[in-house]
């Protein structure tokens, strides 16, 4: 006898979540990230999560919900917590980290900051 399938070509790694009666209250789906570690996002349907699994595999496994995130806020965030571990650990020079600073200061912000993150374009990052 066959093997009976228990999920759909192209599911991937996506499984129903069942609460405590037994019914399906939503679908996770799993991918590993770009660290190696198993990673999880969740949908209402089976459909969205798939598709939530393969936009975070496509984005190099970096879910970034950016709604109401501006380009601005991104930039001071990412300035904040992501380079000072790098300049610490010696992979970059400090004096690379204040140019940089001085970079979004002088000429990212005062252009691009209020721009919503969402709705930013190829071309407006081309053209400065």
């Amino acid at each position: 006898m066959a093997k009976v399938k228990s999920r759909a070509n192209g599911d991937g790694d996506v499984w129903p979540r069942n609460n405590k009666a037994g019914r399906i209250t939503s679908y996770r789906g799993a991918y590993v990230g770009p660290d190696g570690k198993r990673r999880y996002v969740s949908g209402k349907t089976r459909e969205e999560a798939r598709r939530n699994t393969r936009k975070a595999e496509a984005a190099g496994g970096v879910v970034l919900d950016a709604g109401k995130l501006t380009v601005g806020e991104y930039l001071v965030r990412w300035l904040s917590d992501c380079l000072p571990p790098v300049v610490n650990s010696g992979k970059m020079e400090h004096s690379t980290f204040v140019r940089y600073e001085g970079i979004v200061d002088k000429h990212i912000s005062p252009v691009l900051g209020r721009k919503k993150l969402r709705d930013l374009s190829r071309a407006e990052v081309r053209a400065l």
